[in-house]
């Protein structure tokens, strides 16, 4: 790898994450003046969460899967809206099948419905079982939440503004530190030798790009994309690796969450209908 690419991928990596500061800190500041009302809209709707949930992981912008684990962490979102959310993001994939402009841009639209419908079905079915099974309690606020929430509304002014600029500069610094590791490693390995190793194993191609979209970068979600638009990957193979593509969504579960087994659980129930989808789609379409 030159210091060329080192450069490009360093550059980029500050511009992604200083679009993710940015989208956190504008929402945080947001949801820090109205996190009451929110809180119990979400609760008192729990049963449609996954619905908001799958359309706004359908923005792309890394920023949205990170507000989307923040809010889980907080109990304000359900396991099965995590989940659709996930299900449904797309990073920057999007941009760049609209940015390329040609036959196969049109497919971006059955894409889009098929991601948004398996992320509403699949988070509407989780917190089915997950009611029924009583694993989770977003039934409503505890005393602890309710005090928190109350404090919020008797915040000084300034402390809008401190709290979610603190939050942000530290998603920023994690967020920095992994896209440039991983960017890195993806530069290293070269964009050539990833779709080679597609070409020469393309019956196995929605599992080798499911595994890619597992990199918390949104580089994974771009190799992903250019790989399909250069016929290296089928839509099918395009599918399951955009729908377990969460982008840092993951990588901020797994490092603020306490409960490190149901980070793994909803990280295996993305994987596997991943995996599972594309191989459907490839079987209707081909591979």
């Amino acid at each position: 790898m030159t210091w060329e690419l080192f450069l490009e991928i360093l550059l980029d990596s500050l511009k992604d994450s200083v679009l993710v500061f940015a989208f956190v800190f504008l929402f945080h500041v947001i949801l820090s003046f109205i996190e009451n009302p929110v809180s119990n809209f979400l609760v008192k709707r729990k049963t449609l969460s996954p619905i908001f949930g799958s359309i706004f992981g359908l923005i792309p912008q890394c920023g949205t899967s990170v507000v989307a684990a923040d809010l889980y962490i907080k109990k304000y979102i359900s396991l099965g809206t995590i989940i659709a959310v996930f299900l449904s993001c797309s990073d920057e994939a999007l941009l760049s099948l609209l940015a390329a402009w040609n036959e196969k841009t049109l497919m971006i639209f059955p894409l889009i419905g098929l991601k948004l419908v398996t992320g509403i079905a699949v988070g509407m079915l989780i917190d089915l079982i997950a009611r029924h099974q009583k694993v989770e309690e977003v039934d409503h606020i505890d005393e602890e939440e309710e005090c928190h929430t109350h404090h919020h509304e008797n915040t000084p002014a300034h402390a809008h503004l401190i709290h979610p600029l603190l939050h942000a500069l530290k998603i920023f610094i994690y967020v920095f530190i992994i896209n440039l590791a991983l960017g890195t490693l993806i530069g290293f390995i070269g964009k050539d030798n990833f779709a080679n190793f597609m070409i020469s194993n393309r019956y196995l191609t929605p599992l080798f790009a499911a595994v890619v979209g597992l990199i918390p970068n949104c580089a994974s979600s771009l190799l992903i994309a250019e790989l399909f638009l250069s016929n290296t990957l089928s839509f099918g193979a395009l599918f399951a690796g955009l729908l377990v593509n969460s982008g840092l969504g993951m990588m901020v579960l797994l490092k603020e969450h306490k409960n490190i087994k149901q980070t793994l659980l909803i990280l295996g129930i993305c994987f596997f209908v991943a995996v599972s989808l594309g191989y459907l789609t490839c079987l209707v379409v081909g591979f």
